[in-house]
């Protein structure tokens, strides 16, 4: 068996009319998939106030809603918290921004 000089990954060249590519920003991604992402993001913590926005998504009520868990930290039934990871508060802050831009 001929041993070959080549190992590992092979080279990577740019050509110069090669398109430079990036990963796309979750902003950029459709509104949907912003919606889904958000909302797993807080149900990995908060199983019950996933699916409280996954019930008010899309009608009137589920800004008022985002708005009382953002600023109480409680969703106006008895359950407080003591707070929000910051993760989950910036998947509460997208939520009501893309709640707001429907």
């Amino acid at each position: 068996m001929p041993k070959s000089n080549i190992t590992g990954f092979p080279e990577i060249s740019f050509e110069s009319g090669d398109p430079i590519t990036r990963p796309m920003a979750l902003n950029e991604l459709p509104r949907q998939f912003q919606v889904d992402h958000n909302i797993d993001i807080i149900k990995k913590r908060h199983e019950r106030v996933a699916q409280s926005i996954k019930m008010f998504w899309g009608h009137r009520d589920c800004a008022e809603y985002l708005q009382s868990l953002i600023i109480s930290g409680g969703d106006g039934s008895a359950h407080e918290r003591i707070g929000f990871t910051p993760e989950v508060m910036t998947a509460l802050f997208n939520l009501a921004r893309l709640n707001e831009a429907k």
